[in-house]
C-alpha cells in the first residue's frame, strides 16, 4: 500500500514538472512568434504523457454489521394529575376543659396507741356472816310437805348489797314442791346477811349462790 502511494506521488510530480515546461515552451513560442508550432508540439507532448489520476485510497472495510436492536421503548412522562381538592371546614368543636382529679389522699401512719390503764385489782369477793346452814333449819320446814312427807333440794342465787343485806333471791333449781321452794327465799331473805365485797377499795354488792337440802326431821 505504501509503495503504490509512493509511485503515484512520483508520476504525479513528473506531469507538474511537465506542465511547467510546456507554459515556458509556451511563453517562449508566443515571445518569438512559433506559436502555431509551438502549439501542435505541445498538443503532441499532452497526447503522448498520460497523465494517471490518483486513485482514491479504498475505504477499510466496514465493521461487521451488529444485528439490528429495536429502540429503547420511549417512556412518555405521566401526565400531571389535577384534582380540585375541597377546601378544607374547619369545625370548631368544644372541648371541655380536661377532669383534674383531685389528689389523693395522704394516708398517714395511725398513731402509736397510747397504752392502756394499767388493769384495776380484782374485786374483793364478799362472803356470808355466821353459818349459812342455820339461815333454814328444819324448823322452817313446811307444815303440808311434812305431814306429806315431801323433801328436795332447792337451789336458789342471792343477791346482796353494798351492805350486805339480801335484796333478791331466785330458784335456779326446784325442789318439786313449790312450797319448799318459797319456804327456801323467804327464810334466806330475812336471815342471810355477808361481808360485802370492795372494788378499788369501796364496798360493793355481790352474788351468793348455793342450795337447801329439805328432809324430814327424825324423832
Amino acid at each position: 500500500m505504501a509503495y503504490a502511494d509512493q509511485q503515484m506521488s512520483g508520476n504525479k510530480i513528473t506531469a507538474l514538472i511537465i506542465v511547467a515546461v510546456l507554459h515556458v515552451v509556451v511563453g517562449y513560442a508566443l515571445v518569438t512568434g512559433l506559436a502555431y508550432s509551438a502549439f501542435k508540439k505541445i498538443k503532441d507532448v499532452t497526447t503522448a504523457v498520460k497523465i494517471e489520476e490518483e486513485k482514491p485510497k479504498e475505504p477499510p472495510p466496514p465493521p461487521p454489521k451488529q444485528p439490528d436492536q429495536p429502540p429503547p421503548p420511549i417512556v412518555a412522562p405521566p401526565p400531571p394529575i389535577t384534582f380540585n381538592a375541597p377546601a378544607p371546614q374547619v369545625q370548631t368543636v368544644n372541648t371541655p376543659p380536661p377532669v383534674v382529679a383531685p389528689p389523693a389522699p395522704v394516708v398517714l401512719p395511725p398513731a402509736p396507741a397510747a397504752p392502756p390503764p394499767p388493769a384495776p385489782p380484782p374485786p374483793v369477793p364478799g362472803t356470808p356472816k355466821g353459818n349459812p346452814g342455820s339461815w333454814v333449819t328444819t324448823n322452817d320446814y313446811p307444815s303440808r310437805a311434812l305431814r306429806e312427807e315431801r323433801t328436795g333440794t332447792t337451789g336458789f342465787r342471792l343477791e346482796y348489797d353494798a351492805t350486805g343485806k339480801p335484796t333478791n333471791c331466785t330458784i335456779t333449781r326446784s325442789s318439786g314442791s313449790p312450797d319448799l321452794d318459797d319456804a327456801t327465799c323467804q327464810n334466806l331473805m330475812r336471815r342471810a346477811r355477808f361481808k360485802p365485797g370492795t372494788r378499788d377499795g369501796q364496798p360493793v354488792g355481790s352474788v351468793y349462790s348455793s342450795s337447801v337440802r329439805w328432809e324430814i326431821p327424825k324423832d
